[in-house]
């Protein structure tokens, strides 16, 4: 067999070390969906920058993911609200905000997303929501999740996002004196679905280590 583009090598590798960020993008194709889900953490102690930055992108992560709005709306027509905290501070990130996601098929599936030519968002449609932030030759920051188009409850037909990735946030990289209260609300509900969904599961299978962790990484 031929190693994959992808393959760790002597060459290539390094040892990572507390003093930096990483990001990694993880996903598969499962019987019941697909997985694309990117988080990004520090194990030491961030620079200023590096904290306001992964602040402000999990901000537009958050703003995008709770929007409500109106059906047959373009994914373009919203995508600058996961810009915008970072807008606010002259930063900005120069890939797309999202991408639909295929089961058995692509896991960035056209026509679903916020670009300029994609469709309008249905119910029942699945795209990511990933916004970011890179310092040449630095650090890149990238938090990725994905999300269901549903039915909002307004008493008109307007349309808002359930994300499906119950994965905790780098709680060492989080500024909360710039999250707003709403934003906090959404966070700490947010944790409390992950307890309630992935707890059970973890004790299920005997992994207490990991239980451990997600009770850590899931306090309000």
């Amino acid at each position: 067999l031929t190693p994959s583009p992808h393959s760790p090598s002597n060459g290539s590798s390094r040892t990572l070390s507390t003093r930096e960020m990483y990001l990694f993008d993880t996903g598969g194709q499962y019987l019941d969906g697909t997985t694309d889900i990117t988080r990004t953490v520090h194990w030491g102690e961030p620079t200023p920058l590096q904290k306001e930055a992964y602040t402000r992108v999990l901000m537009g992560n958050i703003d995008l993911s709770r929007l409500v709005f109106p059906s047959n709306t373009a994914g373009r027509t919203v995508e600058s609200f996961a810009r915008r905290a970072l807008w606010e501070v002259g930063l900005n990130y120069g890939h797309g905000t999202g991408h639909g996601v295929g089961n058995f098929l692509s896991v960035h599936e056209w026509p679903v997303g916020f670009q300029s030519n994609n469709v309008p968002l249905e119910p029942g449609m699945f795209t990511s929501i990933e916004p970011g932030y890179y310092q040449d030759g630095e650090f890149g920051i990238r938090i990725e999740d994905v999300a269901l188009v549903v039915e909002a409850q307004t008493e008109k037909p307007f349309l808002t996002f359930e994300v499906v990735s119950l994965v905790p946030y780098d709680r060492n990289l989080i500024d909360l004196s710039l999250l707003s209260p709403e934003q906090i609300q959404y966070l700490n509900s947010y944790y409390e679905r992950i307890r309630a969904h992935v707890g059970p599961e973890l004790r299920r299978q005997r992994l207490e280590e990991a239980y451990t962790w997600l009770r850590e990484s899931t306090e309000p």
